[in-house]
């Protein structure tokens, strides 16, 4: 995906209506992850974006914001990142734009994925938490138990975590 591409791709992101994802007015235990125990945070929608990513076996635009945390901790430089560090990704379909024939644009929305960071409480999966969405609703367990697996294999060296702060 070119610079043009990812700039269109965060402009409709952010012009998405927030209905497309719920936030966490939800308090009950049964909306938190099976196994972590990860809710969706309030106000995720008003982070800031850390980067995008286009995955194309999944055929989905994913974009990933961070809280303050987080964007302290990516612009700072420090790994591992520090406890109360929270990413969330948003995933929508990857469709062809109806206005601009050729960029895709985000179509339906897929999940929220959310990882917290917090080197007590999940000091088994490298200190962090994950949280996988659908419509509010958390993915069953087997689905969970996939999460730290990726991120343990793919990015080690990048304390489990694979977005880069786009600059």
């Amino acid at each position: 995906m070119n610079r043009f591409a990812l700039s269109a791709f965060a402009i409709a992101v952010v012009a998405l209506p927030p209905a497309l994802f719920p936030t966490s007015s939800h308090a009950a235990d049964e909306l938190k992850s099976p196994i972590f125990g990860v809710g969706i945070p309030e106000g995720y929608r008003q982070w800031e974006l850390v980067g995008v990513a286009h995955e194309s076996g999944l055929d989905e635009l994913r974009a990933i914001v961070g809280n303050p945390v987080a964007l302290k901790a990516y612009r700072d430089g420090v790994l591992p990142f520090p406890d109360g560090t929270v990413l969330a990704k948003l995933a929508w379909k990857h469709v062809q734009s109806t206005e601009f024939e050729p960029a895709f644009v985000p179509g339906a929305a897929t999940t929220v994925q959310i990882m917290v960071k917090d080197s007590v409480r999940y000091a088994d999966t490298g200190g962090w938490g994950f949280g996988r969405f659908i419509d509010g609703t958390p993915v069953d367990e087997a689905q969970h138990q996939t999460c730290f697996g990726c991120h343990a294999a793919g990015v080690k060296d990048h304390d489990r975590v694979f977005t880069r702060l786009v600059r």
